[in-house]
C-alpha cells in the first residue's frame, strides 16, 4: 500500500519541548504524532457508533413506548458486579 504524509502541524517551541518531553525510549516525534492522530480518529468513530446507537434506541423507545429504567440497569450492573466479585481470585 502506497503511503502518503499529513500536512504538518505548527505548534509552539513551548508544545514542542511539552510533547518531546513525554516521549518514551525511541519514540519519535513523528511516531508518538502518527499514533495520536491514529488514536483520535478511533476515539471520533467510536463516538460517532454510540450516537447512532442512542439516537436509535431513543426513536426505538419513542415508537413503542417500552424503556429500560435507571434502576433496573444499576440493579444489573450490581448483579453482575457481585458475581464477577465472587469468581475473582481473593486477595
Amino acid at each position: 500500500m502506497k503511503t502518503t504524509t499529513l500536512p504538518p502541524l505548527r505548534v509552539t517551541p513551548r508544545a514542542r519541548r511539552a510533547i518531546e518531553a513525554v516521549l518514551e525510549d525511541g519514540e519519535t516525534l513523528s511516531s508518538f504524532m502518527l499514533h495520536a492522530v491514529t488514536e483520535k480518529a478511533e476515539v471520533r468513530k467510536d463516538q460517532k457508533a454510540f450516537l447512532a446507537k442512542a439516537v436509535s434506541r431513543s426513536r426505538e423507545v419513542a415508537r413503542t413506548g417500552r424503556y429500560v429504567t435507571a434502576e433496573a440497569v444499576f440493579s444489573r450492573l450490581e448483579q453482575t458486579l457481585v458475581r464477577a466479585r465472587r469468581k475473582a481470585p481473593s486477595r
